[in-house]
C-alpha cells in the first residue's frame, strides 16, 4: 500500500528540486570530463563550470572570480568564519594588532554558531554577541556598540549576521549593517542560504556570502561561497588548489551545473515567487489565529509583507504545548512541518532563536516552523488548518499529563 504523500511545509529544510534542474544535471553528469583536466573532456568540464560560475555571479551580482564552488552552506559558512578568522588574525599579529574577536549575531544557524565555538575553544578566539530586538532584528545600532565593546573596532577580525533567519523568518538589513562593519574596515559574512529566491539579494554588499542549492530547487550538496577579491580566508582543505586554492577538490560539474540553473531561476522569479508566498503564508497565519487558542505569532509580520519577513515562513507559538508532541501529531496526520531548524531536529531544548529574542523558555518549548516553496499551494494551508485543532488538543493533553507527573 502507497503512504499517501504528504502536505509538505517544511521548504526552509529542503525544497523539491526543480524539473529543469533534474534535465540539466543528468544531461552533464552524462558527459566526462574532469574540470582539471587539460584534454578536450577536461576542457569541455571546465567549460560548463565557468558558464556556470558566471549565471551565478550575475544572479548574485557578484563577479565571476568572486564565486566559489563549495558542498553547501555549511561548509561555505566554516570557510568564511574560520578562514577569516585565521587570515586576519595572522595579519593582526604582523601589525601588532590583536584581531582575535568575532562579532556576530545571537540568531544565526548553527553552521556559524559552531564554528565561532570552535574557534573560541580550541583557538583562543573571543567573541561579542549581538543580541536582535523581541523581533530579530539586528539593527546597525546594536552592531555598532558590539564592535565598539570588548577593546575595540580593532580586535574584530570579522562580523557575520545572517540575511534571513531560518527559523522566524526575519529579515537583516544587511546593506546597513556590512556599511557598520565597512566604517572600520572590519569584513562582513552573512549566512543568506534562506534569503535567496524570496527577498532581492545583493551579495555585493557583503564580502562574504553564502548560499546553497537545496533551499531553492536546486541539488543537494553543492552550494557557494562568494568571497570579494580582497578576502582571502585561510583554506580548510588542501590538495588540488581549486576555487582560488580557497576549496581543494574536484568540481562537482553536474551539481554546479544544476546549481547555476536553480540560482538563475531563483533570481529571475523573486518578485513573482514572494508574491505568491506571501499570499499563502499570510492566509496560514491569519486562520491560525482566528482559531483564538493561544496562538501567536514569532518575528514581525503584517500582511503582505515581502520585506521584513521572509513570504514564506510561518511561525507560531502554541501555549501549553511541547512543538515536538505537535510535530508528531502533524505528521501522522500527513502535514510535514518543522519545530526550528532541521540541523536541531530532536534535539528537547528550546531554540536558541526564540531565546535571543526575549522569549521565555516555556513559550518557546511550543513552537512550530511552516515554511512555503515552490508547488505550495491553497490546498496545503486547508489541510493544515483543518489539522492543526485535533493535533493542538492531543498534544495539550500529553502535556498537561506530563507536567502533572512532574
Amino acid at each position: 500500500m502507497l503512504t499517501p504523500t504528504p502536505v509538505y511545509l517544511d521548504h526552509a529544510a529542503t525544497t523539491p528540486v526543480l524539473d529543469e534542474v533534474v534535465e540539466v544535471v543528468v544531461r552533464t553528469m552524462r558527459q566526462v570530463g574532469n574540470a582539471s583536466s587539460l584534454h578536450s573532456p577536461g576542457r569541455e568540464a571546465r567549460r560548463v563550470v565557468e558558464e556556470s560560475r558566471e549565471r551565478v555571479a550575475e544572479a548574485l551580482r557578484v563577479r565571476p572570480s568572486e564565486v566559489i564552488f563549495t558542498s553547501g552552506g555549511t561548509e561555505s559558512d566554516n570557510i568564511a568564519v574560520k578562514g577569516t578568522y585565521a587570515a586576519r588574525l595572522a595579519a593582526g599579529r604582523d601589525s601588532g594588532a590583536r584581531r582575535d574577536r568575532l562579532v556576530v549575531s545571537g540568531v544565526e544557524h548553527h553552521a556559524v554558531l559552531d564554528s565561532v565555538e570552535h574557534l573560541v575553544r580550541h583557538q583562543g578566539a573571543r567573541v561579542t554577541w549581538v543580541e536582535p530586538d523581541a523581533d530579530g532584528v539586528v539593527t546597525p545600532q546594536a552592531l555598532a556598540a558590539a564592535i565598539e565593546a570588548d577593546g575595540g573596532p580593532g580586535t574584530v577580525a570579522l562580523a557575520s549576521v545572517m540575511w534571513a533567519n531560518n527559523e522566524v523568518g526575519t529579515v537583516q538589513p544587511v546593506p546597513e549593517l556590512a556599511a557598520v562593519a565597512h566604517e572600520h574596515d572590519i569584513p562582513f559574512h552573512s549566512d543568506a542560504v534562506q534569503a535567496l529566491g524570496q527577498v532581492p539579494l545583493d551579495l555585493s554588499a557583503v564580502d562574504l556570502g553564502v548560499v546553497t542549492g537545496h533551499k531553492i530547487g536546486g541539488p543537494l550538496g553543492v552550494g557557494v561561497l562568494t568571497a570579494g577579491r580582497d578576502q582571502s580566508p585561510v583554506p580548510l582543505t588542501h590538495g588540488g588548489g581549486q576555487e582560488r586554492q580557497l576549496r581543494s577538490g574536484t568540481l562537482d560539474t553536474p551539481g554546479i551545473a544544476g546549481l547555476a540553473e536553480a540560482v538563475a531561476h531563483a533570481a529571475e522569479h523573486q518578485a513573482s515567487h514572494a508574491r505568491h508566498l506571501s499570499v499563502l503564508r499570510d492566509a496560514l497565519i491569519e486562520g491560525a489565529l482566528a482559531l483564538d487558542d493561544g496562538i501567536t505569532v514569532s518575528g514581525r509580520w503584517s500582511p503582505g509583507d515581502v520585506t521584513g519577513r521572509l513570504p514564506g515562513n510561518v511561525h507560531l507559538r502554541v501555549a501549553d504545548c511541547e512543538g515536538d508532541s505537535l510535530l508528531y501529531l502533524l505528521d501522522a496526520a500527513g502535514i510535514a512541518c518543522s519545530t526550528g531548524s532541521a540541523c536541531q531536529a530532536g534535539v528537547p531544548r528550546p531554540s536558541h532563536v526564540l531565546l535571543a529574542m526575549g522569549v521565555p523558555e516555556a513559550e518557546a518549548r511550543g513552537a512550530l516552523r511552516l515554511t512555503l516553496g515552490h508547488g505550495s499551494e491553497r490546498a496545503d494551508v486547508d489541510a493544515f488548518l483543518a489539522a492543526l485543532p485535533p493535533a493542538l488538543e492531543r498534544a495539550r493533553r500529553a502535556h498537561a499529563a506530563s507536567r502533572s507527573r512532574a
